[in-house]
C-alpha cells in the first residue's frame, strides 16, 4: 500500500509500505477514505518531538471503512464506517472507566520508555512518535486499529466524510478545551491561535456559553474565519495583546484562556523570539512558551488556562510566580476524544457545528509531502488540508 512516511526533519515522503495485518483478536484493519495533515504533524515535520524512526507512518486523524475485523471484535462488522480517535484506548483500564481516554494504562506498547521521560505512561497514539507506542499513522491506505472495539466513532449516513472526520481529533479537542474551562455566562474567553483547533475552540466556547470571545493570530484568512464566527479578533503583528484584551474585558483580563498554538509559538517582541530561539539551538529548551507566558500575564485572577496546544519537554522563564499568586488554574493534556463524541455527533446533527468550515484544501494523498510545506507555510490560504487515498 502506499502511505506518507517520517525520512527526518522537513522530510515526508510518499512511500510503498507492507499492507497491515491483524496482530490481536481484538484489531480490526479499515480501509481509509479521508485523512488530514494536523498541526502537532508539524512538530514530527518541523523535528521538535523525540522518538521518530525513518519509514515511520504519518497521520493522527482518518476515517475509513472497515474490511477485518479480529476474532475477539464484536463491536465492528466489515463494511461500518467509523472515524478512529487519535488517542488508542482499551476502555477496560482505570483511566478509561474514568473517561480519560488519553491516558489509557494499557495502550502505549512503549509505556516503560514513556515513563522514564514522563514519569508516567500516557495513551497509545496513532502515527506520533515511539514514546507513545510506535503506532502506524493514518496517512495511508489501510490502517490497522489496535483496541478497534473501544477505539471507533461509528459515522451515521447523514454525515458526509467531510463533517464526519475531525471527531477524531480537532473537533473534540477544540471542544476539551472549553470544557476545561467551566464557562459562565459573564464569560471572556481569549483563544490564543486561530488554526484548527483553535477555530474548533472558538465555536465551542461559544456553543458552551460566553459571552465574548477574542482570537488572537495573525493570519489574515484564519482571523477572518473566527470572526465570522463571532469572536472579536486580534492581529499580534499589528496589535498589542495586552492593550487590546484590556480594552475589550474593561481593564480586567479575560477570565478563561486557551493556548491552541503549543511548542511552536511566535513572539512578537524581539527578546523573547530571540531569547527560545537559542535556547532551543543548544538543546537548553524544547519548547518555545510564548503563549503560556502571555495568557498568565493577561488571565484574570482565580481564571482558568486551557491548554490544548502540544507541548514535549522542556520550557523557560514561566512566570510561576505569578500564575500562583493569581490563583489561576491549570488545565491541560491530550484530548479524551471518546469522551466527548457522542455529544459532538449529536451537535452536528443538529447543524449547531459543520466541521467542514475548516477545509480549505482536498487533495490525493500523493500530494501530501508538498502539503504538509503548503500547510506550515500558511500559503495559499492553507488553514485545513484534507487528503484522500
Amino acid at each position: 500500500m502506499k502511505a506518507l512516511c517520517w525520512h527526518g526533519k522537513k522530510d515526508i515522503r510518499y512511500d510503498t509500505v507492507p499492507d497491515p495485518v491483524i496482530e490481536h483478536p481484538r484489531d480490526a484493519i479499515i480501509r481509509t477514505s479521508a485523512c488530514a495533515i494536523c498541526g502537532s504533524d508539524l512538530h514530527l515535520f518541523d523535528g521538535f518531538m523525540p522518538g521518530m524512526k525513518h519509514g515511520d507512518i504519518m497521520g493522527h486523524e482518518f476515517m475509513g471503512e472497515v474490511v477485518e475485523v479480529g476474532s475477539e471484535n464484536k463491536a465492528l462488522r466489515i463494511g461500518d464506517r467509523v472515524v478512529i480517535p487519535f488517542t488508542i484506548a482499551c476502555g477496560e483500564c482505570d483511566q478509561c472507566r474514568r473517561g480519560r481516554f488519553s491516558v489509557c494504562e494499557r495502550s502505549n506498547r512503549n509505556a516503560e520508555q514513556a515513563a522514564k521521560l514522563f514519569g508516567h505512561s500516557t495513551a497509545g497514539l496513532f502515527g506520533y512518535t515511539h514514546l507513545t507506542g510506535g503506532y502506524a499513522g493514518g496517512q495511508a491506505e489501510y490502517v490497522r486499529v489496535p483496541y478497534a472495539d473501544t477505539t471507533h466513532i461509528r459515522v451515521p449516513d447523514s454525515l458526509s466524510d467531510e463533517q464526519a472526520l475531525f471527531l477524531g481529533d480537532i473537533v473534540p479537542t477544540g471542544w476539551q478545551a472549553a470544557r476545561q474551562c467551566d464557562i459562565q455566562p459573564s464569560d471572556t474567553v481569549a483563544v490564543w491561535g486561530a488554526g484548527p483547533v483553535g477555530q474548533m475552540a472558538v465555536r465551542s466556547a461559544l456553543l458552551q456559553g460566553a459571552r465574548q470571545v477574542v482570537c488572537i493570530d495573525r493570519v489574515p484568512e484564519r482571523l477572518r474565519m473566527a470572526r465570522e464566527a463571532g469572536a472579536e479578533v486580534i492581529d499580534f503583528e499589528r496589535q498589542s495583546v495586552l492593550e487590546m484584551l484590556a480594552d475589550l474585558t474593561a481593564g480586567k483580563g479575560p477570565e478563561k484562556c486557551i493556548d491552541a498554538v503549543g511548542m511552536e509559538s511566535h513572539a512578537t517582541r524581539t527578546f523573547d523570539a530571540l531569547y527560545d530561539r537559542a535556547k532551543q539551538a543548544v538543546g537548553a529548551e524544547t519548547d518555545r512558551p510564548h503563549v503560556l507566558r502571555e495568557m498568565i500575564y493577561v488571565c484574570r485572577p482565580a481564571g482558568v488556562l486551557s491548554i490544548p496546544g502540544v507541548y514535549g519537554g522542556l520550557i523557560d522563564k514561566i512566570p510561576f510566580g505569578a500564575a500562583m499568586n493569581k490563583g489561576l488554574t491549570w488545565r491541560m493534556g491530550q484530548t479524551d476524544v471518546r469522551r466527548w463524541t457522542d455529544e459532538l455527533l449529536d451537535v452536528i446533527a443538529r447543524g449547531e457545528l459543520d466541521p467542514s468550515f475548516v477545509i480549505t484544501h482536498s487533495e490525493p494523498l500523493q500530494r501530501g509531502p508538498e502539503f504538509y510545506t503548503t500547510f506550515r507555510d500558511k500559503a495559499d490560504g492553507c488553514i485545513k488540508v484534507v487528503l484522500k487515498p
